[in-house]
């Protein structure tokens, strides 16, 4: 009968050695949230673009010689006016000595057929000469004058074709390099180039925008969902191809009224100061135009989004307390904020940080106090989310 003590203490320790011990549920991982909600946003539009200058002269030859010397340096500012080549002047200085030795005769020609109708004028009056002969001599004398006009004429010519010799800049820029060295034969008649001036401050910077994109924005503006103030310049940023920004903003100053049929677009164009000479003619950038204000807006922080190979995504908190990850379409980058096109809606309570810990169904509590998100349009109604600013 004391068996029957032992036997039992024996059969509780077995099975609670067969019992495995539960496990401690895990902690929620502590993450600061904000709570997604309809703004006034930017209604930014990024495009890529190309810098252009706002003046570009290419320098040809007015003259045909040879050049005789380059007065510039490649690559640096020049004046309007400013001498770049010389021409050998040897040959058109020759051809204006001669004309103005011709201009010196007719002109010699000229007072002497006036000298002679000076003459005859009292003796056609006397009937000592005919008054044929006395016409003659008016003839003769227009006829002189005439001459010397012409020579006059192919002087002042002869006197251009001179100074052509001297090739100027015909506009303030920067020059690129020569296109003819010393001893080149130029040609007046082929124009041959020389060099190009390029206009660096201010430049245009122009851009493509697809014709759907406008009629979205038009839309927009006719139901409210955009909204622009009348006479309100339409600022442009750019970012250089390293993602730096141009610290100085542009205006837009070109739309074009008609889309190109070839690729469906319409043409667009900003004027940038460039007192630095940062943006190189040809330049690519890309711009971010400022067209009015989005009323209904998303808006979320730069820390919030991790952008990969298939676009961006973000971390929300779930109905069941847990992170969530959600696409979502990113559009520009304003003061650090992302624009968010579409996945997100107002009541959604987005993850901030922590990013890197965070794996998709792990509990999480909102150090800000903001409770789990609301249920999603689409289990709500059956819809998907509306994008921002629908």
């Amino acid at each position: 009968m004391r068996l029957f003590p032992v036997v039992a203490a024996i059969g509780v320790l077995l099975a609670s050695c067969g019992e495995e011990p539960q496990a401690d549920a895990p902690r929620p991982l502590e993450v600061e949230t904000v709570v997604i909600q309809y703004e006034e946003v930017p209604n930014a539009i990024e495009l890529p673009g190309r810098v252009e200058p706002v003046r570009e002269a290419e320098v040809r030859a007015r003259v045909t010689g040879i050049v005789q010397r380059r007065l510039y340096q490649e690559g640096t500012n020049v004046s309007e006016g400013q001498p770049l080549f010389l021409i050998d002047p040897s040959e058109l200085r020759a051809s204006y000595a001669q004309t103005e030795a011709s201009l010196e005769r007719a002109r010699a020609t000229a007072a002497n057929a006036d000298a002679v109708v000076e003459r005859y004028r009292p003796l056609v009056e006397e009937n000592a000469i005919s008054r044929q002969e006395y016409d003659a001599a008016i003839a003769a004398s227009r006829e002189a004058r005439a001459n010397v006009a012409q020579i006059e004429a192919e002087l002042r010519s002869a006197s251009l074709q001179l100074g052509y010799t001297t090739v100027r800049a015909p506009i303030s820029g920067r020059v690129s390099r020569a296109q003819v060295t010393e001893g080149a034969l130029v040609s007046q008649p082929e124009g041959t180039l020389m060099t190009r001036i390029e206009q660096m401050s201010p430049v245009y910077v122009s851009f493509s925008q697809s014709a759907s994109e406008m009629l979205r924005i038009r839309r927009g503006l006719d139901t409210g969902e955009i909204q622009v103030t009348e006479g309100e310049p339409v600022e442009v940023w750019l970012k250089f191809a390293d993602g730096t920004e141009y610290p100085i903003p542009g205006v837009l100053d070109f739309l074009d009224q008609s889309v190109d049929p070839t690729t469906g677009t319409v043409q667009l164009r900003a004027e940038f100061p460039n007192p630095e000479s940062l943006l190189l003619p040809g330049e690519f950038v890309r711009a971010r135009i400022l067209a009015g204000r989005i009323a209904k807006g998303i808006s979320i922080p730069q820390e919030a989004v991790t952008v990969g190979e298939n676009g961006g995504s973000v971390y929300v908190i779930s109905r069941d307390g847990t992170a969530e990850v959600r696409q979502v379409a990113l559009g520009a980058m304003t003061g650090g904020n992302w624009l968010i096109e579409d996945g997100l809606r107002p009541g959604d309570v987005l993850i901030t940080n922590n990013l890197q810990k965070l794996q998709p169904g792990m509990p999480v509590k909102s150090a800000s106090g903001h409770g789990a998100a609301q249920p999603s349009a689409t289990e709500a109604t059956g819809t998907p989310p509306a994008k921002a600013g629908e």
